[in-house]
């Protein structure tokens, strides 16, 4: 775990969604294996994982990559999202740390906002599951801006709302994708690694990478207090 040993004072928070506040990317890994079986095949365990924290404009052009010209990507495609539509209409789980960490914020008076590679409608209906849209002032989502991460153009998009610095602002980042566009956008990053651990390129950026969010919650606590 590095820490910031300088770090600037904090005006507002940036959350990622998937993999960070919600335990969703587990949910969407059986997704693709299942949709591949019902299609007759199988994929590898790592196929889908290279998708986490990825746009979804950018999937087609990985799976044809990973599986092939002749794989049917277009239907495995439509047939997970079916089944990651039905699967989450009832119940999400949260990451740990989650709603205490933001309690902490919220007790801070710092703004918290959402930059979240996932469509609208279903962002704003996993927020609303999970009991965490109150926590935020708002959400810029997937189908919102035009370069998704790692460029930083959602999270500049989320900076200009809050009319805030990008030095001052702390991004919270469970992706190698999504932590490198919240540095590219000048913010502090504190990482969370959950399904997949930070890559090379990531480290070599020096930001600060956590076990957990009462971790993050912790470093928080010592520079606050």
């Amino acid at each position: 775990m590095k820490i910031n040993s300088t770090p600037a004072k904090i005006t507002a928070a940036i959350f990622d969604m998937d993999g960070l506040l919600i335990d969703s990317e587990r949910m969407s890994l059986s997704c693709w294996h299942d949709a591949a079986q019902e299609l007759g095949h199988s994929i590898s365990e790592h196929v889908p994982l290279g998708m986490i924290g990825m746009h979804s404009s950018k999937t087609e052009d990985y799976l044809r990559l990973e599986l092939g010209e002749q794989f049917p990507v277009a239907a495995l495609r439509s047939r997970t999202h079916k089944i990651y539509l039905e699967r989450s209409q009832t119940a999400i789980a949260l990451r740990p740390g989650v709603i205490e960490l933001l309690d902490f914020l919220q007790k801070q008076q710092i703004p918290c906002a959402v930059a979240t590679s996932t469509r609208r409608s279903i962002a704003i209906h996993h927020l609303e599951l999970t009991n965490l849209l109150h926590y935020f002032q708002f959400a810029v989502c997937g189908d919102e801006i035009t370069h998704p991460k790692p460029a930083p153009d959602i999270y500049l998009k989320v900076i200009a709302k809050l009319n805030v610095n990008a030095a001052d602002c702390i991004v919270f980042e469970d992706s190698n994708f999504g932590a490198q566009a919240g540095h590219a956008a000048g913010c502090r990053v504190i990482m969370v690694p959950d399904l997949r651990p930070a890559s090379a390129e990531t480290q070599a950026l020096k930001l600060e990478i956590v076990e957990s969010l009462h971790q993050a919650k912790q470093i928080l606590e010592s520079e606050l207090a």
